[in-house]
């Protein structure tokens, strides 16, 4: 069995704060608690250091694993707030497993 990480790598460019803030925010945060998120990243400005990528805000949540990342992630929970992101926000968004040894090689 994996003792991996599953990680939830997102860029954001919020194009209305106010809905965001106001309608996303506060329905995603039980649902998050709910499958055990742990907030890595939740910031704005990123210093990109290579690429010519934009990217104004970052959030990268970690899970258990990264079957209870996609399980966050199809739940009919997040479903039925995920289009309160969908209307404030443009969205790259990336479900990820760790690593189980910290090694930098590639499998």
């Amino acid at each position: 069995m994996s003792n991996a990480k599953g990680y939830i790598y997102a860029e954001l460019e919020i194009e209305d704060a106010a809905y965001f803030n106001a309608e996303y925010a506060p329905r995603v945060e039980p649902v998050l608690k709910k499958y055990g998120a742990k907030f890595l990243v939740a910031g704005g400005n990123p210093e990109v250091r290579e690429g010519g990528r934009v990217v104004k805000r970052v959030v990268f949540l970690e899970f258990e694993s990264a079957a209870r990342a996609r399980e966050f992630y199809d739940s009919s929970d997040y479903q039925q707030v995920i289009g309160y992101r969908f209307e404030s926000a443009k969205t790259q968004l990336y479900i990820m497993q760790g690593t189980e040894d910290g090694g930098a090689s590639v499998r």
